[in-house]
């Protein structure tokens, strides 16, 4: 079915009124996402709540913080799996575990960690390098209930088969298995892995920065913000960040045309990887 323009620009209107509601009454700002992804995930949670317009989603959603909750749940992107991209991990455990044992303490900021199966990779990979016990890894997203399944370190039996392929090209050291115990149809990482893993609620649009860090990762985040989010988080990580600190990005992302592009060296340009120069 085609939309006439009128019917866009209502659209557009709607959904400007909706996440302006969601700010000033609720403090979520989702204001400068970028449109198209905003605009799907709006419409699945409107036919989920069985409602037919963006207006009555709205109405809904300042009335109702149980639909608030599910709101949040569509509009935040949970995307991730352990070992995501593997060569980036490669080349982590190549080109920055050389750079961070010169450090006496690591403070590391994973934001947006969403259920956080890259924190945990992060952390197996770390601990293999004897480099945890120095380490404090900030684990960070807007979406409160995200951060429980994360904190809680339990994810699908189901998915070890490809996550033990991906460690593996990840430059993995020993037996997968090792870090999870299985019970029913879930793996339950080690609470050794825990130790050194603080998760905590941040939201890249609105906070600001809470820290110094020698690594900070924020990976597959960006490409869902429009440019006037991407260069505030941009400014963000950059103040977070400390002289000769590592950044990581994902694989659709890039500090081109970036405020901070000249500010940065590329120590494993394919994977974006990244270290602060000035």
């Amino acid at each position: 079915m085609t939309i006439s323009k009128h019917q866009q620009e209502l659209e557009v209107i709607e959904i400007q009124l909706l996440l302006e509601g969601l700010y000033r009454y609720y403090g979520y700002d989702f204001r400068n996402y970028a449109l198209a992804s905003l605009k799907r995930r709006i419409w699945n949670t409107i036919r989920a709540e069985n409602l037919s317009s963006i207006s009555g989603l709205q109405e809904k959603v300042l009335h109702d913080p149980a639909c608030l909750e599910r709101l949040l749940l569509g509009l935040s992107v949970n995307v991730t799996a352990m070992y995501r991209d593997p060569g980036f991990y490669l080349a982590f455990r190549q080109k920055v575990v050389p750079l961070l044992r010169t450090y006496p303490f690591i403070r590391i900021w994973h934001a947006g960690c969403s259920t956080g199966e890259e924190v945990y990779s992060l952390a197996i990979l770390l601990q293999e390098e004897g480099l945890y016990h120095r380490c404090r890894i900030y684990a960070t997203d807007m979406d409160e209930t995200v951060l429980k399944q994360a904190k809680a370190g339990i994810f699908p039996l189901k998915l070890m088969q490809q996550y033990t392929q991906d460690y593996l090209h990840a430059g993995g050291k020993r037996s997968f298995s090792e870090y999870y115990t299985a019970a029913y149809e879930s793996a339950i990482f080690r609470s050794s892995l825990r130790e050194n893993l603080v998760f905590s609620p941040h939201n890249l649009a609105t906070d600001s920065s809470f820290n110094e860090f020698n690594v900070i990762l924020c990976r597959n985040v960006l490409i869902y913000f429009n440019q006037t989010l991407q260069a505030r988080v941009h400014k963000l990580l950059y103040e977070s960040l400390g002289m000769f600190g590592i950044l990581g990005l994902g694989r659709q992302e890039s500090l081109k045309f970036t405020p901070h592009c000249e500010d940065y060296e590329a120590i494993a340009a394919r994977e974006k990887l990244y270290r602060r120069i000035r």
